[in-house]
C-alpha cells in the first residue's frame, strides 16, 4: 500500500524539480554554492602548492617566488605542451623556462651574482628560513606594511632598506627594473627572468614619453631600463634625462642602438639554460614587493602600485575560479602592462597550465580568423574590444568557432546583448577589480549589465560593503556616532573592503600622500579600517552589483583612467590658455568617457591650435588627450574656488545647443578641427573616429 502510494510522488518529483529549477533564485543559489566551492578548492590547491614550495630543496627553482616555481613545475610535469602562440610561432613551457633562465643569468652577471655553496641569499636569512616565512605570510607585520609603501623622497626602496644598484655587484635583491616593452614573448622572458634573479620589474605603459616616463621610473626606483628597439626612436628626447638618472640601459634586441644602450638579449643568449637555485626569489614575506604596475589615479600622473608576491600567487587561481581548464586556449590581446594582461592573463594561465594566444596589436577584422586557426576557447576582453567586434561587418569566422567563454571588464549591457546574440552561443563572465585593491567580484551566472554578485555566500570568498557617499563633498556620509551608513537596495553606494592580512593594500612606491583617501577608517565600528575603491556600485533585488560611475574627477577612456588633473596641468603649460577645466562627456555608442577641455584664452592672445595639438600629443599618451574643446571668456567656480564640472558635462558637445566655439579632434588629420553641425551628425552615427 505504502509503495502504491509512492509511486505518484516519485514520478512528479522530476516535475517539481524541474519547477523549481525555472524559479531564478533558486538557480542563483545553486551558481552561489558552486562558486563558493570552486573558491575554496582553488584557495587549498594555492596553499598547497606554496607549502611544497617553502619545503623545496632551496637549491632547486622549486623553492622560489611563485612565478619561478609555477613555471618550472610545468616545464617538468609538461615540457612540450604550448604555452605561447604569437605570430604563428609555437612556445612550450620548457621553452620558456629555459629563455628565462638566460635571462636571470643575465641579470645576475650583472649583479655580480655565484652561486653560494653556502644557499644564504646574502642578507644574513637562509634560504629554509625565507620559504618558511613565505609560506606562513608572517603576518605580525601586516598593518604597518599594508599601510604605508616604502618612500626615500620620491622614489621607492626595497625591501631591508637596500637601494643597491645593478651596478654594486651586490647579491642582494630587491632592485628594480623598468621594462618599456609591448606584448611579445620576450617580455614575458624577461618579466619571468627578473623574477628567478630576485629582482622587481616594473611595468611602464608603452605610451608615456617625456615628463609622465621619468615620473615612473623615478617613482619605483627603478636601476636600470629595458627597451623595445621600436622605441628606441620615440625616446631620443629623453636620453639625456635617463643617462641624468644613472640608469643602466638595455635594448631588447639587435641595433642600431643609441650611445649607452646595450642588447640585453644578446647576452641573455650567451648564457646557461639550466635551473636557478630557488632562494635567489624566495621572499623574506609573502607581502614582499614581487613587481610594479602603474595606474593613473585622481592624483594625477602614474602611480606605482605595489603588487604583492601574495597577490601574484592569488592571481594564479584567476581562471580556476572561472572555470577555465588546462586543455582550453585563451586569447589575449590586452597590453601586459596592464595588470589584466599580465597578472590576469598571463599568470592566470600558469595557473591552469593552459595555453594563450598573444597578440601585441588587436585586429578585429582578423579576430575571428585567429580564433579558428589556433582553436581558441576563452577570449579575455575589456569592453572597448567586443564594441570593436560587433561594429565590424558580418564574416563567415564570427558563427564558425569554438569560443565558449569571454571573461573580462567593462562591458556594456548593450554591447552585451549584441555580442552574445551575434556571437554565440558563449558565456560572458564579467569581473570588477582595481590593480592595487583587495577585493574582486565575478559575475559567473552571466547576468547581463551586472559585474557580481553580492549573496552572503560570495562575500565568505571576498567580503565588500557599499556605503552612502555624498558626490558634493567627495566623502562617505556618516551617522551621528562617525560611522558610514550601509546603502539600501537599488540605491549607487561606495564600495569598500576590509583590509587584513589576508586582503591587505599595499599602496604605491614613492610618497605616502599617493595613498591619501584609498584607507577609510571607522567605517562600521570604531578601530576598523577599509579599502576605498573609488567606485560607486549598486546592488539591484536580485543581489546583482552594476558599476555606476567613478567618484572624483577621473573618469574611463579606451579601457584607461583619465586623472583631469593630469590633463589640466599639460594644457595650463602652453602660454596663451589662462584657464583649463577638463572633464568627461558622454559619447553615444562608445564606452567609457571622451575627454573635454574647457578653455579660457590669455587676453591679446590667439587660440593656436596647431600649438595645442603638438603639445598635448608630445606630453600626455593617447588615452588622455581630449576629444573636444571649448572655448569661454570664463569658468564658472563654487564658493570655495572648485572648478564646476557637472554642468559642463551635462551641456555636452552638440553645437546646435552649446552656444561657444567647440572642436573636435580630427585623429585622421592630426589636428583640432572645428565642430560643425554635420561633424556631429557623422559623429553620432558612427561614421567617423574619436
Amino acid at each position: 500500500m505504502a509503495a502504491v502510494l509512492l509511486l505518484p510522488l516519485l514520478l512528479l518529483l522530476p516535475l517539481l524539480l524541474l519547477k523549481l529549477l525555472q524559479w531564478p533564485w533558486l538557480r542563483w543559489l545553486i551558481a552561489d554554492l558552486a562558486f563558493t566551492v570552486r573558491a575554496r578548492r582553488c584557495k587549498r590547491a594555492l596553499q598547497a602548492r606554496a607549502a611544497a614550495a617553502a619545503a623545496a630543496d632551496p637549491r632547486g627553482p622549486e623553492g622560489g617566488c611563485s612565478l619561478a616555481w609555477r613555471l618550472s613545475q610545468l616545464a617538468r610535469e609538461c615540457p612540450g605542451r604550448t604555452f605561447l602562440i604569437h605570430h604563428g610561432r609555437h612556445y612550450s613551457y620548457a621553452h620558456a623556462e629555459r629563455e628565462s633562465n638566460r635571462v636571470a643569468r643575465a641579470f645576475l652577471r650583472v649583479r655580480g651574482w655565484k652561486e653560494d655553496p653556502n644557499l644564504d641569499g646574502g642578507d644574513g636569512i637562509g634560504a629554509t628560513e625565507k620559504g618558511a616565512r613565505y609560506a606562513s605570510g608572517a603576518g605580525d607585520t601586516i598593518r604597518r606594511e599594508a599601510e604605508h609603501a616604502p618612500s626615500q623622497g620620491d622614489e621607492a626602496v626595497p625591501e631591508g632598506g637596500n637601494s643597491a644598484s645593478l651596478e654594486s655587484g651586490s647579491v642582494e635583491s630587491g632592485s628594480v627594473v623598468a621594462l618599456l616593452l609591448p606584448a611579445t614573448p620576450e617580455f614575458l622572458w624577461l618579466w619571468f627572468g627578473l623574477a628567478k634573479a630576485g629582482l622587481q620589474a616594473a611595468f611602464v605603459p608603452t605610451a608615456l614619453r617625456r615628463g609622465p616616463l621619468l615620473h615612473c621610473l623615478r617613482s619605483c626606483g627603478a636601476r636600470a631600463l629595458v627597451v623595445a628597439p621600436e622605441f628606441l626612436e620615440s625616446l631620443e628626447p629623453d636620453l639625456s634625462d635617463l643617462k641624468d638618472l644613472q640608469l643602466k640601459l638595455w635594448a631588447a634586441g639587435p641595433g642600431p642602438h643609441p650611445e649607452g644602450f646595450r642588447d640585453l638579449l644578446a647576452e641573455a643568449a650567451a648564457e646557461g639554460e639550466g635551473p636557478l637555485p630557488g632562494y635567489l626569489s624566495a621572499p623574506r614575506n609573502i607581502l614582499d614587493t614581487c613587481l610594479y604596475i602603474f595606474t593613473s589615479g585622481t592624483t594625477g600622473l602614474p602611480k606605482a602600485a605595489r603588487i604583492s608576491h601574495m597577490k601574484v600567487l592569488q592571481c594564479q587561481g584567476f581562471y580556476q575560479l572561472c572555470d577555465v581548464h588546462q586543455n582550453d586556449v585563451i586569447y589575449l590581446t590586452l597590453p601586459l602592462y596592464h595588470m589584466s594582461g599580465s597578472l590576469l592573463g598571463i599568470v592566470g594561465c600558469l595557473g591552469i597550465g593552459a595555453t594563450v594566444v598573444l597578440k601585441t596589436k588587436f585586429s578585429a577584422s582578423q579576430f575571428w580568423e585567429d580564433c579558428q586557426e589556433h582553436g581558441v576557447t576563452v577570449f579575455q576582453y575589456i569592453g572597448e574590444l567586443c564594441r570593436y567586434l560587433v561594429n565590424q561587418p558580418p564574416s563567415e569566422g564570427e558563427r564558425n568557432h569554438g569560443v565558449r567563454l569571454a571573461v573580462g571588464s567593462g562591458l556594456r549591457p548593450d554591447i552585451w546583448n549584441r555580442f552574445v546574440q551575434r556571437f554565440g552561443p558563449l558565456r560572458v563572465l564579467e569581473t570588477y577589480g582595481l590593480t592595487e585593491g583587495n577585493v574582486a567580484t565575478f559575475n559567473y551566472i552571466g547576468y547581463p549589465g551586472a559585474v557580481g554578485r553580492s549573496s552572503w555566500l560570495y562575500k565568505l570568498f571576498s567580503p565588500f560593503s557599499l556605503i552612502r557617499y555624498d558626490v558634493a563633498s567627495g566623502e562617505p556620509v556618516r551617522d551621528d556616532q562617525g560611522l558610514c551608513v550601509p546603502v539600501p537596495t537599488g540605491e549607487a553606494g561606495l564600495m569598500v573592503a576590509p583590509v587584513n592580512q589576508g586582503a591587505p593594500f599595499l599602496g604605491y612606491a614613492g610618497s605616502p600622500e599617493l595613498a591619501q583617501g584609498k584607507l577609510l577608517q571607522d567605517v562600521f565600528r570604531p578601530g576598523d579600517v577599509f579599502f576605498n575603491t573609488g567606485d560607486l556600485l549598486v546592488c539591484d533585488a536580485h543581489g546583482f552589483l552594476h558599476f555606476h560611475d567613478r567618484t572624483g574627477d577621473t573618469f574611463r577612456w579606451k579601457g584607461e583612467n583619465v586623472a583631469t588633473t593630469e590633463v589640466a596641468t599639460v594644457l595650463g603649460a602652453l602660454d596663451f590658455l589662462q584657464d583649463v577645466n577638463v572633464y568627461g562627456v558622454t559619447v553615444p555608442g562608445q564606452e567609457g568617457k571622451a575627454g573635454m577641455a574647457a578653455l579660457v584664452l590669455c587676453p591679446r592672445h590667439p587660440l593656436d591650435l596647431n600649438r595645442l595639438y603638438a603639445h598635448i600629443a608630445e606630453f600626455l599618451p593617447p588615452y588622455a588627450q581630449p576629444r573636444f574643446l571649448r572655448i569661454q571668456e570664463s569658468l564658472d567656480t563654487t564658493e570655495t574656488f572648485k572648478q564646476q564640472k557637472v554642468r559642463l558635462a551635462g551641456e555636452g558637445f552638440n553645437p546646435s545647443t552649446v552656444q561657444v566655439p567647440l572642436y573636435v579632434l580630427d585623429q585622421t588629420a592630426g589636428a583640432y578641427v572645428p565642430l560643425t553641425t554635420a561633424w556631429y551628425d557623422a559623429l553620432l552615427a558612427g561614421q567617423v573616429r574619436i
